[in-house]
């Protein structure tokens, strides 16, 4: 069969055992090598769309249950053995699709206003008690920062607000937006423990909900405002602008605008950070079976996408940081826990969605583990005096904040 002779050109690593729909085994590989695995289709379609697509159809294969994996390996073993491989050569219709993709990534990533809310709500309107089962306490569904492997996942989201406060440089009375501010975790931290006024953007109604309560729990509805309103939307003047996990959503064409609007949004000698998922190998697309069942119109970019805007828009790039195997290690966890917790997500939804999820979470997770993708931390400014000669400002103030100590004065340049 064709799709045996792609596996037997693709499987150079590891070993691999395919039970096809007619029940005969297949061996691919080295036999007794380790990734090994054992897969088997129940559908006889498969043997052709898997050689036509398999970007797409090994994801839906999985979720629909027409592709098991057998007793003795997992999922994260099959997953693991075709990245592996993948990284060595991708097969021909691949590299066909992935070229076809990148002429069509204008449809892909059209996200004007009145389409981004729908994209929004298609992953992030999810029943809350999803994402209460395999996120943090504070829900903070982006990468983590850890300091040490061996933290917890309260321990690292800890750090990331800690760390991205510090770069900030807020304090008491600064009026800071929060752009995609989420659950409002990083909204209410920066009030709750850096005094700073702020108003926090969001697309999605189950998140918008879950601020609000969260703020009015805490006594802090004067100090923080959660909005449901997309950020071309927004006007005013503001100290301080930080977006977590938004980025990835705004879509290449969308990139001057956004930055425009960054820029007419900041003081003068305002500070922005942007924290987002990036690719080390240059421009390329988004997954189509990510785009299609978990990220509509969600494209993580190459920072040679986004460098050139920035440049054009007449902003300062004042800090970048790349943060490596931080999100491997945040959605470890994350797999781990919404395996603990299957049953209950299972209730809320079903089996089919389960399966989906797991694909999602381990895919992700080794993307970061053992391919390309990585996270960057992005400081700008108007003005190149907005922030110190070093960095030291940084580790100053995260160890302030960490022994709960007053946080120095924000330093500017005495340069005029």
């Amino acid at each position: 069969m064709l799709w045996g002779l792609l596996l037997k050109r693709l499987i150079a690593r590891g070993s691999l055992r395919v039970t096809d729909a007619k029940g005969k085994d297949h061996y691919y590989g080295n036999q007794g090598e380790l990734p090994a695995a054992h897969i088997r289709l129940h559908d006889k379609r498969l043997h052709l769309n898997l050689l036509l697509n398999p970007g797409l159809h090994v994801g839906e294969a999985y979720m629909n249950g027409t592709l098991t994996v057998e007793s003795g390996s997992t999922l994260r073993d099959v997953l693991t053995l075709f990245i592996m491989n993948l990284q060595l050569e991708r097969p021909p219709a691949m590299r066909w699709i992935e070229r076809l993709d990148r002429c069509l990534r204008a449809i892909q990533q059209y996200n004007p206003v009145s389409r981004t809310r729908g994209n929004v709500a298609h992953h992030y309107d999810l029943n809350e008690k999803l994402y209460e089962s395999f996120l943090d306490k504070d829900m903070q569904y982006s990468c983590a920062y850890f300091t040490d492997e061996q933290e917890s996942l309260e321990e690292a989201q800890y750090n990331k607000k800690k760390h991205i406060a510090a770069k900030l440089q807020i304090t008491p009375g600064m009026r800071v937006l929060d752009i995609g501010c989420g659950f409002g975790g990083m909204a209410l931290y920066l009030a709750r423990e850096l005094g700073a006024h702020v108003v926090g953007l969001t697309l999605s109604e189950e998140q918008l909900t879950r601020a609000r309560e969260r703020a009015r729990e805490e006594g802090l509805e004067r100090q923080v405002e959660f909005h449901l309103r997309d950020y071309r939307n927004e006007t005013g003047e503001y100290d301080r602008i930080v977006s977590v996990g938004m980025f990835e959503h705004v879509g290449v064409l969308y990139y001057p605008d956004y930055f425009a609007k960054v820029k007419s949004l900041l003081k003068p000698d305002g500070i922005a950070l942007i924290h987002s998922i990036s690719r080390a190998d240059g421009p390329g697309t988004t997954n189509q079976w990510l785009r299609k069942y978990i990220f509509p119109g969600g494209y993580s970019p190459a920072m040679s996408e986004v460098l050139p805007v920035i440049e054009q828009c007449g902003l300062w790039i004042t800090d970048i940081e790349i943060l490596r195997m931080h999100y491997a290690l945040t959605i470890a966890e994350w797999y781990r826990r919404f395996e603990a917790n299957r049953q209950k997500i299972a209730s809320l939804y079903d089996e089919r969605f389960c399966r989906m999820w797991e694909f999602y979470l381990l895919a992700c997770e080794l993307q970061f583990s053992h391919c390309d993708m990585m996270v960057f931390q992005m400081q700008i400014t108007r003005d190149m005096k907005a922030v110190p000669f070093t960095r030291d400002y940084i580790f100053e103030c995260e160890r302030a904040l960490s022994n709960t100590q007053k946080l120095p004065s924000p330093k500017r340049y005495a340069v005029h």
